[in-house]
C-alpha cells in the first residue's frame, strides 16, 4: 500500500476530526429531541410519510419519504421521528468544514467554519424538527461543496455532483432553484463559463432536470396545486407583514449574530478580493438569490441556507489574515473569535434547543424567542379531548361519525393518536388532505375541529358546542389558540360531492 504524503494524512485527520465534531452535534440533538411533542409542521408530514406520492401539496416528496422511513423504522416515536433532522446537522457541520478546506483553509479554518455554522439558530432548529427546511438547509452547502471542489480542481466531472445535489435538493424544497439560478449566474458571469462547453455541465444540468421530473409528473395532473399554494401562501405572508424586513433579519435571523463579521468578510473575500477570484462563482450563489427573494418579497429564512458557504469563506478569509499579524495579536483574534463562539453557541442553544423545562420563565423565553415550542404542546390533550366528546355520544352517531378537521396540524394529530382512543381518521379540506377526499359512504355526524361557528353554520343545519381544548400549563399554542372550539355537526346543507369541491383551500 503506498505511503501518504503529509498533507493527505493531514487532510485525513482534518476529516475525522469535522465527522466526530458532526457526530457530536447529531448526538446532542438525539438526545434532546425527546422533549416536548411533534411539531405542527410534523403532524402535516406525519399523514404524508403514511401516504407516499411523487409530490405534495406543500413539498416535493424527500421529506414525507424520509419520514416514511422513520415510522418503519421507529414507530411513532419523537426521537426516532427527528432521527434525519438530526444526522444531517451533522451532515451541514462536516460539509461547512470540507469546503472552507476547498477555499484553502487549513484545520483551525475548518473547525471554525464547521463552529460557525453549528451555532446558528436556523442550524440548531433543523436539527430538532422533520421538516423540509431542514433538509433543504443541507442540500444548499453540498451543493456549495461539490461547487468549490469543482472550481479548485477544475475537473468538470463534478458537474455531475453538483447536478445530482440540486436534483435532489428540488425535490426537497422549490427555493433550491434559487440556488441553482446562482449557479447558472456564476458561469455566466465569472471564468467558470468555460465549463458551458464541456458535456459534463450539461450532463449535470440534465440529471438535475431528470431528477426533478417525476415532481412535475405529479403535479401536472394535480393542476399543480404547489404553485396556488405558495401564491396562497405568499399573499398571506406580505399581508401578516412577515416579509417587510428581509435585508435586516438577514443580521440576525440567518445566523447566529456573533458570526455576521464572518460572512460578510466571505462574501467580501469572494466578491471583491484577488485571492477569491477563483471562487468568485460561490459569491454570485449568494448574490443572485438574494436578490431574487428580495425583489419578490420572500421570508428572511429562505435564505438562510446560503451562509454556511460564506461563512466557511470567511474562516478561510481570516485564518490567511492572521498570518500576516503579529504572535501577540494573532493569539488575542483568536481568543475573542472563540470566546464569542462559544457564548453565541450557548445562549442560542438555551433559547432555540429543546431543553427548557415546559412551562418555566427559560421555556417561554425561548419560545418567544424561536417562536415554535408552542406548536409542540397541546396535541395529544386535542386528541384525548375528542375521544372524551365521541364517548358521549349516542350509539347511531358513533355508528356513522366522522371528523372534520381545520388545520393539517389537528388532522395530523388525530390521526398519530387517535387510533389507540378508537377515533376514525381526520379528514380535511387544508393542503394535500383535500386530496384524500372523505370516507364512503360520508359520515353523517361530525366532531368539528379548527373551524368557526360561522363557517359551520353555513355547511350544517345543525351545530352545537361540545368543548374546548385545554392544552396545559397555561401555553397558547397559536395553531390552536383562535381555533380550541370543538363542535358536533349534523345535517349537512348540501351534497358531499358539491361540499368537498368547495371545501379546498392552502395553509
Amino acid at each position: 500500500m503506498p505511503k501518504l504524503h503529509l498533507r493527505e494524512r493531514m487532510a485525513l485527520s482534518d476529516t475525522g476530526l469535522l465527522v466526530l465534531f458532526g457526530l457530536g452535534v447529531s448526538l446532542l440533538h438525539i438526545l434532546v429531541n425527546g422533549q416536548y411533542g411533534f411539531h405542527r409542521d410534523e403532524l402535516l408530514t406525519f399523514d404524508n410519510a403514511r401516504q407516499l406520492a411523487w409530490g405534495y401539496v406543500v413539498y416535493p416528496p424527500v421529506t414525507a419519504f424520509l419520514g416514511h422511513m422513520e415510522l418503519a423504522l421507529f414507530g411513532t416515536s419523537l426521537t426516532g421521528f427527528r432521527l434525519f433532522p438530526a444526522l444531517s446537522q451533522g451532515v451541514v457541520l462536516l460539509f461547512t468544514g470540507l469546503t472552507a478546506r476547498e477555499l484553502g483553509g487549513q484545520r483551525e479554518a475548518q473547525l471554525i467554519a464547521a463552529t460557525a455554522v453549528t451555532i446558528g439558530g436556523p442550524s440548531i432548529w433543523a436539527g430538532t424538527s422533520l421538516s423540509y427546511t431542514t433538509f433543504d438547509y443541507m442540500w444548499w452547502i453540498v451543493v456549495a461543496y461539490f461547487v468549490a471542489r469543482l472550481l479548485r480542481t477544475g475537473n468538470p466531472r463534478w458537474w455531475l455532483a453538483v447536478g445530482a445535489a440540486i436534483g435532489l435538493g428540488l425535490l426537497t424544497k422549490y427555493t433550491m432553484g434559487v440556488l441553482a439560478f446562482g449557479v447558472l449566474c456564476g458561469v455566466a458571469f465569472t471564468p467558470a463559463r468555460r465549463f458551458a462547453k464541456s458535456p459534463w455541465f450539461w450532463s449535470g444540468v440534465t440529471l438535475a432536470l431528470l431528477l426533478i421530473l417525476p415532481n412535475i409528473l405529479w403535479q401536472a395532473p394535480h393542476d399543480f396545486a404547489s404553485v396556488s399554494y405558495m401564491k396562497t401562501i405568499h399573499t398571506r405572508d406580505i399581508g401578516w407583514g412577515w416579509t417587510n424586513n428581509f435585508l435586516l433579519d438577514q443580521l440576525w435571523k440567518c445566523t447566529n449574530v456573533v458570526t455576521v463579521p464572518l460572512w460578510i468578510a466571505g462574501l467580501w473575500s469572494l466578491i471583491w478580493t484577488p485571492a477569491g477570484k477563483r471562487y468568485r462563482m460561490l459569491g454570485w450563489m449568494y448574490i443572485v438569490p438574494l436578490v431574487i427573494l428580495f425583489a419578490v418579497r420572500g421570508r428572511d429564512y429562505y435564505l438562510a441556507p446560503a451562509y454556511p458557504m460564506l461563512l466557511a469563506a470567511g474562516a478561510v478569509w481570516g485564518e490567511q489574515w492572521l498570518v500576516t499579524l503579529t504572535p501577540n495579536r494573532a493569539r488575542i483574534v483568536r481568543r475573542v473569535v472563540w470566546r464569542n463562539l462559544v457564548v453565541g453557541g450557548l445562549i442560542c442553544a438555551a433559547l432555540v434547543l429543546p431543553i427548557a423545562p415546559i412551562g418555566t420563565a427559560w421555556w417561554h423565553v425561548a419560545d418567544a424567542a424561536n417562536g415554535n415550542f408552542n406548536m409542540e404542546i397541546g396535541w395529544p390533550e386535542l386528541a384525548a379531548t375528542v375521544a372524551r366528546i365521541r364517548s358521549g355520544l349516542p350509539a347511531p352517531d358513533r355508528a356513522h361519525l366522522g371528523i372534520l378537521a381545520g388545520d393539517e396540524g389537528e388532522t395530523g394529530a388525530i390521526n398519530l393518536y387517535g387510533p389507540a382512543l378508537g377515533l376514525p381518521t381526520a379528514i380535511s379540506g387544508m393542503n394535500s388532505n383535500w386530496m384524500r377526499g372523505y370516507p364512503d359512504p360520508p359520515p353523517q355526524t361530525l366532531i368539528t375541529l379548527g373551524l368557526k361557528r360561522d363557517v359551520l353554520d353555513s355547511i350544517f343545519a345543525s351545530c352545537e358546542l361540545a368543548g374546548r381544548v385545554t392544552i396545559p400549563y397555561g401555553i397558547e399554542n397559536i395553531a390552536i389558540k383562535d381555533y380550541d372550539e370543538i363542535f358536533i355537526c349534523r345535517q349537512m346543507r348540501t351534497s358531499w360531492p358539491e361540499f368537498w369541491k368547495r371545501f379546498r383551500y392552502y395553509g
